[in-house]
């Protein structure tokens, strides 16, 4: 049975169980009357739903995970020496012709099975093997060696043992949970604290995820910015003034004087500057007027619109600034004597910070609208006409969350790719004129991860040192955001 199809099975096993244990403890009550029952039926149900359900599903979602791997290195070790050696790329194609013909034998009929059964033990040839797979829709490139028609059989044989496996043991362990739960019920079973218990535990381990998987990334990311450094010296990466990947200075090996991160941060930094100059007085003053002048009417209707800003993915403004925008400033420019490129950093700025506008409005709104209202009455209170009680009294109050909230803006600012690559370019330029192209941290990691350059090469290792810099960088900024908006909001609350 598929991990899919026992996973379904258990939980409908679960939910026979929560109506099993409902009548458990109505025979039980029924039998003593005059015992009190501690709990409400319901949480009888689920301590027997649990009991069955719970451990099951964490080992199948358990072996389902390890299973592919433990699989795949138990057929690697099963391959020639020659293959164990191969580079990693080389060895990730052969493991993936093995399993395209793992994928094809389950079509094969019992004696089309029995031939490539035989020619695991070396009865007939690779060539007779693959004429069998041939003839049941397998078709191969080039006829499989020996050992791949071997090690294609094993792993069905793997697999079978596998599933067979999982499902013996959440089987049992179902059965086993099901009788232990259904023996323990009882009136005076304290089965709402156990559920609770379980739960709590079940809320914990969820709220970890985003912990585990914050780790995850920055020790995966961590290990290959490692690899890379100890090809490239990190003052070359940090300090470098070029960027030059495909090519290798005399005598370097590809190592020295490629890797400038400069010309790409000053891109990121010179972009997001440009989004923010667009985006915090648009989205200030569209926060001021919501909350300070609009009526409750126009601001049902004019917040939500200008939140949908937000939810247009971020290839459409790409495409807008490609085709549209990109080519309006050009010929603007061309107008009055001014050389704009149709990609430039105007063009990639302007149109993120019409994007992220609604993250400082919409933030910038509630921050200002929290601001307590005798604050205003006071002002106005002295004579302070509206403009004033806004400028002197409102505005200093919500600065400390308008920052953090701008602060948010810039991260989503320069962790933005596809407005770069279709509105910027990827050209690595170190320039002040905002009418060249320039390019983005996040341009060059997609551009350094595709193609067909060897995995553990500088060259692709250094999108690693990239993504380990730019996460620090957006890290930063939201740790500094978040700080200061819990402040605001202490300091009010």
């Amino acid at each position: 049975m598929t991990s899919g199809y026992l996973l379904l099975a258990l939980i409908a096993a679960s939910l026979i169980a929560y109506g099993i244990g409902l009548a458990r403890l109505r025979a039980t009550a029924g039998r003593a009357p005059d015992l009190k029952v501690h709990s409400r039926p319901g949480y009888y149900g689920a301590f027997l739903a649990l009991a069955t359900g719970l451990l099951p599903i964490l080992v199948t979602l358990v072996w389902s995970g390890l299973s592919g791997p433990v699989i795949d290195g138990m057929i690697l070790r099963s391959l020639p020496q020659e293959i164990q050696d191969q580079k990693p790329s080389e060895r990730t194609l052969t493991m993936s012709i093995i399993d395209s013909v793992a994928e094809g034998l389950p079509r094969l009929s019992p004696d089309a099975l029995g031939q490539i059964r035989k020619a695991r033990y070396g009865f007939v040839t690779a060539e007779e093997a693959r004429a069998v797979l041939a003839r049941h829709g397998v078709v191969l490139g080039a006829a499989p060696s020996q050992f791949v028609i071997g090690a294609a059989y094993d792993r069905l044989v793997y697999l079978d043992w596998s599933r067979w496996l999982s499902t013996g043991i959440a089987g049992a362990l179902a059965l086993g949970g099901f009788l232990w739960g259904y023996l323990r019920i009882a009136p005076r079973m304290r089965a709402r604290n156990i559920v609770e218990q379980v739960v709590t535990g079940l809320l914990i381990a969820a709220s970890s995820v985003a912990i585990l998987t914050t780790a995850g990334i920055v020790f995966s990311v961590l290990f290959e910015t490692i690899a890379f450094f100890q090809r490239v010296a990190p003052s070359t990466f940090f300090f470098g003034t070029v960027w030059d990947p495909r090519f290798s200075a005399a005598g370097s090996g590809g190592e020295s004087g490629q890797f400038g991160l400069l010309p790409l941060a000053w891109g990121t930094v010179f972009i997001s500057i440009i989004a923010l100059l667009v985006a915090v007085p648009v989205g200030l003053y569209a926060a001021i007027y919501m909350s300070e002048y609009a009526s409750p009417r126009l601001r049902d209707v004019a917040k939500p619109l200008l939140e949908v800003l937000a939810g247009i993915p971020t290839i459409v403004y790409g495409f807008f600034a490609l085709i549209t925008f990109g080519p309006m400033l050009r010929d603007a420019g061309a107008a009055i004597g001014l050389d704009i490129a149709a990609t430039s950093a105007l063009s990639a700025g302007v149109v993120m910070g019409v994007m992220i506008i609604p993250f400082v409005s919409s933030l910038s709104d509630d921050i200002i609208s929290a601001v307590p209202q005798s604050l205003r009455e006071g002002s106005l209170g002295l004579g302070a006409t509206k403009s004033e009680t806004i400028r002197q009294v409102v505005l200093p109050a919500a600065l400390p969350g308008i920052v953090g909230a701008v602060l948010l803006a810039a991260s989503r600012a320069i962790g933005e790719t596809m407005i770069v690559v279709l509105a910027a370019g990827i050209a690595a330029n170190l320039t002040l004129n905002p009418f060249e192209p320039v390019t983005t941290m996040t341009v060059k990691i997609v551009s350094q991860l595709t193609g067909d350059l060897e995995f553990d090469s500088p060259q692709t290792l250094v999108a690693f040192a990239l993504g380990l810099t730019l996460f620090v960088v957006t890290l930063g900024l939201n740790i500094l955001a978040l700080y200061i908006v819990r402040k605001y909001r202490e300091q009010y609350e």
